[in-house]
């Protein structure tokens, strides 16, 4: 890629101290970020020399600065509640897991990691629980994400290798996304690939998602598929090719087995696109274009992300694309791939260590011919040999239902938070509330979690650890540490060397330095390689401290005849099978198993929003990233909302046969008909009842084990609520207690059957509603009118602190606003109404940070308060551009003055000038200003 300035995105110079290059902790994109340190001050921009964003970031990345500190971090260890030493809490974990098996033997421990972990990190983890320990129950979150593309790559490849990188981005003619918003969830992948399409105009853009994503905004052609059938869409492009004379007979020939079965297969099944077509819900025209656009072009990437793996026939669906891929030839060249792109920045390097059940260290498996005998031999010291277990263990779904029968009696749990992301959460959390011991390593002290540990281990986080992450195109990036570790925490190798150590396996864990454990990661995988084990950095191995500290990124292969990195795979049509050639097989679209029905009646879909990441312990951290989507939210199509009883910004609840979520209802046109979708962010301490994982089965694909979190079934009716309200408090109002204790949240929370607590810069915003109220059941002092109302002069007295100010009512609506003040000082402001009715709070919020300050509200702001705006001032509406925080009502005052190009809104407002991730959302509101005929133009005077 040629980089040109306007490539990047330039957060702070940085004008203090010497730049530290780091890796975000984000998605699996793994773009280079610099780091500087002035003081206490930490300013950071993109990496423009880190080939995988050249400088650019997006929202999430370029706000990282915005999540450090030590508010929240855990920093000393717990013990059955009581915080104490390490030397204490390590002896605990020593002596408990050492009793549990010698008690009932090593298979009734296991591990839980994740993808946020660093390679390093996740050595040592594998090697002691796998090696030393023997048991061979650990998984990784890292399971929901991508396994189901790790086991098609595998039984096609021989290897769980990608064999593309960015760059074939830029090369292809034809670039299919399937299953990956990707400009919400790798948003600079998606600006390189937007930027690829301006400089090519040949280069054709299709998107295959049941929903209409921001992805959208670049696709010359948009399949909005039935949820389930990717398979037979892609069986069905594998016939249409061999009725067309388009397969590459000649490499098929030379270098594929098993075409003819997998290409009778897909002929049987798909043959007449009609069928084809009606059973994906697409038009048979548009299928057939896609078709001749893919069987016509050779440069053709296929990137395939959660969408299609999180399924129940996962595996499947990644084969149907492979085998299409295969029989056109359409691999190791330039501009042509199947290229799954990763989740988490680290799931790649915790595939290639071993961090899966079914996978040993090395990208060796179980069943690799020696691999056993190897791992004992190279792990073994002078006076220790590894007892590596014989078959593989539970993958992470079955693994924490062999917590619920008692199987498993120990669970070490490291940076990740099962009882949000799995499915079924309920029932997760009552594994782990069983459990005899839990260990949980975590960096926040406030998690739901944390609370069920019987130990807890703090360690370090994202600008304090240093080792090793691959991204999704294979590269190794350094991630370097820039701050100390909060009080007493310690990195996650450190931790598990020293439990090690307590176990009698010290000898074989003396790691002073995350280089050495790189150093025998490197040598272990070029061990009786000779080229038959795709993932080999032997050429790495022996690194001195200064030069891992210096690494730059690189992409495996790296070895003595490709030092400096391997950027493409296969390009010699031989794979890592043990013929050398690749393995179609063939496929058969199923349905998922969850059907609808009519206590259930609709498709739900689940995945991420732009702005938040995972559980959103670090994104919350910064209150820009909470003003694009503030609220768990449901988004339904206009015509089910009509017959649900459903309004735009209204509550509902949606339950499926094993849980219930609540959240803010969002009509979009971007849904099919009879399905919705829900965001998977929030947690029980952000919101009530917010977790999507309630509402999902625990139903996997039988060969990945990746549970199915893409076709759920429920039902969603309207919140029933008396009342709504907005209540904003100071940061230290907000700091007297959790929900779940005697605070100022316990007593805002109490009768309320919905609420959301939003972090805001030196504030919290609660969304709140109400209970309805029994007749008889009235409140003192309320009044009886469509809902019943509180008396809400009397609740803030009872409930909030400090001088009432200014008071708004309007009895007949039900209406409030009051605010309060200590010391002149603004500590809270409540709006009484719907959400709707809430006024843009920047100038509010500007007041609270005058109040963390300690400066006294002026009188002509405290005339303004309940308006929470200065006179004249316009309200922004809905945050569009998080960089910037341009709102959404500024925006379309400029598309209707005649701005209507994202460009010249850019110059106006520099909204979608610093990371692009807005740019989408821009384009389709200038959009739909033309469409309502709102657009000024400035008329020529006549002479």
């Amino acid at each position: 890629m040629t980089r040109t300035d306007s490539d990047s995105t330039e957060i702070d110079s940085g004008a203090g101290g010497e730049a530290t290059g780091t890796t975000c902790p984000y998605c699996g994109v793994g773009c280079g970020v610099e780091l500087r340190r002035d003081g206490e001050a930490v300013t950071l921009r993109g990496d423009r020399d880190h080939p995988a964003n050249f400088g650019r970031l997006c929202v999430k990345g370029s706000a990282l600065a915005e999540t450090l500190g030590v508010q929240g971090r855990l920093t000393r260890p717990r013990v059955d509640g009581r915080e104490t030493d390490w030397d204490s809490a390590l002896d605990a974990v020593a002596e408990r897991l050492g009793a549990i098996a010698e008690g009932s033997g090593p298979q009734a421990i296991a591990g839980y990691l994740s993808g946020q972990l660093l390679t390093e990190d996740y050595y040592v983890a594998n090697k002691l629980f796998k090696g030393f320990l023997g048991t061979p129950h650990l998984d990784t979150n890292s399971r929901l994400c991508m396994a189901s593309a790790v086991a098609a790559y595998k039984r096609t490849l021989g290897a769980d290798a990608v064999p593309c990188n960015y760059e074939d981005l830029e090369e292809a003619e034809l670039v299919v996304l399937v299953g990956s918003n990707l400009a919400w969830n790798h948003p600079v992948l998606y600006q390189r690939l937007r930027l690829a399409k301006t400089r090519n105009p040949l280069m054709r853009v299709v998107v295959i998602d049941p929903r209409v994503t921001d992805s959208c905004e670049i696709a010359d052609l948009y399949l909005g598929l039935r949820p389930g059938s990717d398979a037979l869409l892609f069986n069905g492009l594998l016939a249409w090719m061999a009725h067309r004379q388009r397969l590459d007979e000649v490499y098929l020939k030379r270098h594929v087995d098993g075409a003819e079965e997998t290409i009778a297969a897909a002929l049987d099944e798909a043959s007449d696109i009609e069928a084809v077509a009606a059973a994906c819900d697409l038009d048979a025209e548009r299928l057939e274009t896609f078709y001749y656009w893919f069987a016509t072009q050779l440069h053709v990437v296929t990137l395939y992300s959660q969408g299609v793996n999180q399924s129940t026939s996962g595996t499947d669906k990644c084969q149907a694309i492979l085998n299409c891929h295969l029989a056109g030839g359409k691999i190791g060249l330039p501009g042509a791939g199947p290229f799954s792109i990763t989740g988490q920045p680290n799931a790649m390097g915790g595939r290639e260590v071993g961090g899966l059940a079914n996978q040993l260290a090395a990208h060796m498996d179980y069943h690799t011919p020696g691999a056993i005998e190897r791992l004992t031999r190279f792990w073994s010291t002078e006076a220790l040999v590894p007892r590596l277990p014989r078959e593989p263990g539970h993958k992470a779904v079955e693994l924490f239902q062999a917590v619920e029968r008692g199987d498993i009696q120990a669970l070490w749990i490291m940076a990740t938070n099962p009882l949000v992301s799995l499915p079924d959460a309920d029932r997760v959390r009552r594994a782990i509330e069983r459990c005899p011991l839990v260990i949980v390593s975590e960096c926040m002290a406030d998690t739901d979690l944390v609370e069920l540990a019987d130990i807890v281990l703090p360690a370090s986080g994202w600008s304090e650890k240093d080792g090793t992450v691959t991204n999704s195109e294979r590269r190794i990036s350094r991630q370097r540490g820039l701050l100390p570790p909060p009080g007493e925490a310690r990195h996650d190798w450190w931790i598990l060397c020293r439990v090690a150590e307590r176990l009698g396996f010290g000898e074989a864990f003396a790691y002073d330095h995350p280089c050495e454990i790189f150093d025998e990661h490197a040598r272990l995988s070029g061990l009786d390689n000779q080229g038959r084990r795709a993932f080999d950095i032997s050429g790495l191995a022996g690194l001195s401290r200064v030069e891992y500290d210096d690494l730059a990124p690189i992409q495996w292969p790296v070895t003595a005849s490709a030092p400096r990195g391997t950027a493409r795979l296969f390009e010699s049509g031989r794979f890592y099978t043990e013929s050398g050639r690749a393995r179609l097989w063939p496929v058969s679209a199923r349905a998922p198993r969850q059907a609808t029905d009519a206590d259930f009646p609709l498709r739900l879909n689940s995945g991420r929003v732009r702005d938040q990441w995972h559980t959103m312990t670090r994104t919350a951290r910064a209150s820009r990233l909470m003003n694009h989507r503030s609220e768990p939210f449901v988004e339904v199509h206009r015509d089910d909302a009509e017959a649900l009883g459903l309004c735009d910004q209204g509550l509902a609840r949606i339950r499926s046969r094993s849980g219930e979520m609540r959240a803010r209802v969002r009509v979009s046109a971007a849904q099919r008909r009879g399905e919705v979708f829900v965001p998977i962010h929030w947690t029980p301490r952000f919101s009530h009842s917010p977790l999507a994982g309630s509402l999902f089965a625990p139903d996997v694909d039988p060969l990945s084990g990746q549970p199915e979190t893409k076709h759920g079934a429920v039902a969603v009716t309207p919140l029933q609520h008396a009342w709504e309200a907005t209540l904003v408090v100071s940061r230290a109002l907000a700091q007297q207690g959790p929900p779940e204790g005697s605070g100022l949240a316990a007593r805002v929370v109490e009768g309320t059957n919905y609420w959301t607590r939003v972090p805001l810069a030196s504030a919290e915003r609660w969304q709140l509603a109400g209970e309805p109220i029994e007749p008889g059941g009235v409140e003192k002092g309320s009044v009886e009118k469509a809902g019943v109302e509180r008396d809400w002069l009397d609740w803030a007295a009872r409930q909030l602190p400090g001088e009432l100010g200014p008071v708004a009512q309007d009895p007949a609506s039900g209406r409030w606003r009051l605010a309060g003040f200590e010391q002149g000082r603004l500590c809270w402001w409540l709006m009484v109404g719907p959400v709707s009715e809430l006024p843009g709070l920047g100038w509010l919020c500007e007041r609270f940070d005058e109040a963390a300050r300690g400066e006294a509200m002026g009188q002509q702001h405290r005339r303004r308060v309940l308006a929470a705006c200065h006179d004249g001032a316009a309200d922004q509406g809905p945050i569009v551009c998080s960089c910037h925080q341009v709102g959404r009502t500024p925006i379309q005052r400029a598309i209707r003055a005649g701005d209507d190009s994202v460009e010249a809104l850019g110059a106006r407002l520099a909204c979608g000038t610093q990371c692009g991730s807005c740019i989408p959302e821009l384009k389709s509101l200038v959009e739909e200003e033309k469409s309502r005929g709102r657009i000024e133009r400035a008329q020529p005077q006549s002479a």
